[in-house]
């Protein structure tokens, strides 16, 4: 996991989550998890979820999923105590666990996990190939990884759009394409490999976001934040929807079984 520590201050966590839902740090909120457990049973099942954040999804997958233990992990200090109050107002502490890791190889062993989750974390996670490595030794076989990322359609040099978005957006972003990862993920072993683009919906989402951010909501956010916060905010929405029009920018969702 990157070195670069990214949601810092507590304000910018109480940004996001006004955006995305309680708990969420990242775009669609519940109705996204959903979409990425589709069909997937987690009932009863052991979950690693890769950069937790401030909680909400460790939570959900034992409350609205069933799950039977859940390991929520994450680099930062300030997310990580988030989602651990949030865990223990839950009074879920016997079933959760966050935990605070160094960046690296993930420190579980062999057959650990039913399932592998991971919900716009490994954007900041140079090196992919390595990491689904590292989750194929850690599920058990028949076990899931899933995920959504923020991927770019090729691995060439970034437009300059691109380049000027990741420069406002400042948060160690370092995308892979799809083929990138499908390639990844089959010489790592897994099967059933499925990489969905979500582009088109998230283009639609960021528009609405944008317009919440700059009109209809402003001042409820101006004030968890500040004025020149928010400007900049809406400069970094707009310069990613630039390349989200064009298909540069392509969030998918991603999922891959480890054979029987």
């Amino acid at each position: 996991m990157t070195k670069q520590k990214q949601y810092y201050e507590k304000d910018h966590i109480d940004f996001l989550e006004k955006l995305w839902g309680d708990g969420f740090m990242s775009p669609g909120g519940p109705a996204e998890v959903k979409r990425i457990f589709d069909q997937i049973d987690a009932s009863d099942k052991k979950i690693l979820d890769i950069g937790c954040g401030s909680g909400g999804i460790s939570v959900s997958m034992f409350r609205d999923y069933g799950a039977r233990n859940v390991i929520g992990i994450d680099v930062e200090d300030d997310v990580c105590q988030a989602a651990q109050e949030r865990v223990v107002r839950a009074g879920l502490e016997r079933n959760i666990e966050i935990k605070k890791v160094v960046p690296g190889p993930l420190e579980f062993n062999e057959g650990t996990f039913d399932i592998v989750f991971s919900k716009d974390s490994i954007v900041h996670i140079e090196d992919k190939e390595r990491l689904v490595i590292d989750i194929f030794r850690i599920l058990k076989p028949g076990g899931y990884f899933l995920a959504s990322d923020w991927l770019r359609s090729h691995d060439n040099q970034p437009s300059l759009e691109m380049k000027r978005y990741l420069d406002l957006e400042d948060l160690g972003f370092d995308m892979a394409s799809p083929d990138r990862y499908k390639v990844a993920l089959e010489n790592a072993g897994y099967r059933n490999i499925k990489l969905t683009n979500r582009n088109k919906w998230y283009t639609k989402q960021a528009e609405k976001e944008v317009l919440i951010l700059s009109e209809l909501r402003r001042q409820e956010f101006e004030k968890i934040s500040s004025k020149e916060y928010m400007d900049y905010s809406i400069k970094t929405w707009k310069a990613m929807i630039t390349v989200l029009k064009t298909g540069e920018h392509c969030p998918h969702h991603i999922r891959a079984m480890k054979p029987k």
